[in-house]
């Protein structure tokens, strides 16, 4: 079907009406009215117009001029199924027509208070956008009009010729002393045509993605040529348009597609990225379709904009802690890790993330495997508290680390556990049974040793130390294979009291060297105990003992005397 060019049709009031305002209809006129109307029209300044005098016109700063609007659609192809915006351009080529006065020609030549409305009964298209006043058009600058046209999903391919109509006021002749003549409303009709193109076009079904909020992950879309054409070489383009979400280091990213017949689909992935301050929220993506056709012409198709909300955050929770830590031992933070996130996870372990001086990590992980959401496992994280540290209750920064499904290591940090850290005590208790030791003896003494730990020790060496007075000669080492916690033994040491020794306490002292549960060795602190010397059990030398010595004394001095005499 083939539309007609409709013609311009302008809706003015005519010189002829002015005449016969003037003068009557177009027969004969009275002598006497026609010199009345040649004195009045002199009066009023304006004999150049009825002399047609260019002399008197400059003399009376006489103007007047057209106004001629046109329109036009620089992109005038549209796509079936698709809302498009239609950009007219209402220029004006309007002309003076006589004057000299530069602030009255422009008036003569501007079409004010100008409305544009579009008629699109000629065409398979919906018209959106009403009536619109777009103002003043003068003859420098047209003016653009955005009109949103809908363009149905069965509109046939073709050109078709629509209707625009112009409506205006304009004032056609003005005098600088009798004011403006002409001062009108016009409407005017102007015909433009536009094209249907079933050209190559494509729809994006929403973007579905298993992307949490702080983490990547893939995202998907189905593209279908819902044109008449097919298309090749297809480039889809997605740019996001939050600070929050991204496409690795880059805003933007595309898929190919090699080729799409009309009413064919495919599958296009992305990896997108959520940031930790996202949201649970839909967040906008542009997408952008160059394709080329059969004839290798290229083409370009934007889409709406399409969304993609991120799942929830995976997180996780710590909760029963328990701690059998005390200062200046290790010992084991306890408690249950449980998958408060939307997704299964694996190889997750819990980790030891604080930085506390006084607490070393044995191990700074342990692992529990694979965790369904809601799904807990306990844990038993092997520390050590320093001597230097207090005994009390800690909230310890944890981490929890874990695997996504496609395989990349994560870490959620935003856990704490609860540990109360036990005042410092001895490894090993001793008790030196009957610890008195007169002067110049020596004896056995019993030393009572029991396990003051909370886990059984293995290959127990104990080792006595002295100072003079008091020794132990080689007899200062004594071994137990093994103590459950709280369990005793005893052993004995042969130590002396040198002979000169001061009646009063003295002290002795031992250390453990020992294997823990786990096979480590480990030396125990250094203990010491009180040993109490005593007089001598002899009360002294005997009387006999000494008169036997003066005896030999001297004797062995009255010898010296003979021989030297």
């Amino acid at each position: 079907m083939e539309n007609t060019p409709t013609e311009s049709r302008e809706r003015t009031t005519s010189d002829t009406a002015i005449k016969r305002r003037l003068g009557g209809g177009g027969g004969p006129r009275p002598f006497g009215v026609v010199i009345l109307a040649l004195l009045l029209i002199t009066s009023t300044g304006v004999g150049a117009v009825a002399f047609g005098s260019g002399t008197a016109s400059a003399q009376t700063g006489f103007s007047s001029g057209d106004v001629e609007l046109d329109v036009f659609v620089p992109d005038n192809t549209f796509t079936p199924g698709r809302t498009a915006e239609m950009n007219l351009q209402v220029a004006n080529d309007g002309e003076v027509n006589d004057g000299s006065s530069p602030d009255t020609t422009d008036l003569t030549t501007t079409a004010r208070n100008v409305r544009v409305e579009v008629d699109e009964q000629r065409a398979p298209i919906s018209v959106e956008t009403g009536e619109k006043s777009i103002g003043s058009v003068g003859t420098e600058t047209p003016r653009e009009v955005p009109i949103e046209i809908d363009v149905p999903e069965d509109a046939e391919e073709g050109e078709y010729e629509i209707e625009v109509e112009l409506e205006y006021r304009h004032t056609s002749r003005v005098f600088d002393r009798a004011g403006t003549q002409g001062d009108r409303t016009h409407t005017v009709t102007r015909d433009i045509d536009i094209e249907i193109d079933d050209a190559p076009r494509f729809d994006l079904t929403e973007l579905e993605t298993t992307a949490q909020v702080d983490d990547s992950g893939p995202t998907t879309a189905e593209i279908e040529n819902v044109g008449g054409e097919p298309a090749e070489d297809l480039t889809v383009e997605l740019t996001s348009t939050s600070q929050r979400v991204s496409f690795g280091d880059s805003p933007s990213e595309t898929a190919s597609v090699s080729s799409l017949a009309p009413g064919e689909t495919a599958t296009i992935r992305y990896d997108v990225r959520f940031g930790p301050r996202a949201s649970e929220r839909a967040y906008p993506f542009d997408a952008t379709v160059t394709y080329e056709d059969l004839d290798g012409i290229p083409g370009t198709d934007s889409q709406p904009t399409l969304d993609v909300t991120p799942m929830a955050e995976q997180t996780f929770e710590i909760t029963d802690t328990e701690s059998t830590l005390r200062v200046g031992e290790e010992g084991d933070l306890m408690g249950t890790v449980t998958n408060t996130g939307p997704v299964a996870v694996d190889s997750v372990s819990v980790q030891y993330s604080d930085e506390y001086p006084n607490i070393v990590p044995i191990e700074r992980d342990v692992a529990v495997g694979t965790l369904d959401p809601g799904e807990s496992a306990a844990f038993r994280l092997p520390l050590e508290v320093t001597r230097e540290a207090d005994p009390v209750a800690k909230s310890v920064a944890m981490s929890v680390s874990y695997r996504s499904d496609e395989n990349e290591l994560n870490r959620y940090e935003d856990v704490n556990a609860f540990a109360e850290v036990a005042e410092r005590r001895d490894q090993f208790l001793i008790d030196v049974e009957e610890n008195e030791i007169p002067a110049g003896s020596e004896r056995l003494i019993n030393v009572t040793v029991t396990n003051n730990l909370d886990e059984p020790v293995s290959d127990v060496e104990a080792k006595l130390f002295t100072d003079s007075p008091i020794g132990a000669g080689d007899d200062d080492e004594a071994y137990a294979e093994s103590l459950e916690p709280g369990e005793s033994t005893t052993t004995s040491f042969r130590i002396s009291a040198d002979s000169g020794a001061a009646p009063r306490t003295y002290s002795v002292e031992m250390d453990f060297r020992y294997d823990d549960e786990d096979g480590t060795s480990k030396v125990s602190e250094t203990y010491r105990a009180a040993i109490d010397v005593t007089e001598s059990e002899d009360g002294g030398p005997s009387w006999l003992l000494i008169g036997g010595l003066l005896v030999v004394v001297a004797l062995g001095a009255g010898a010296l005397w003979r021989r030297r005499g």
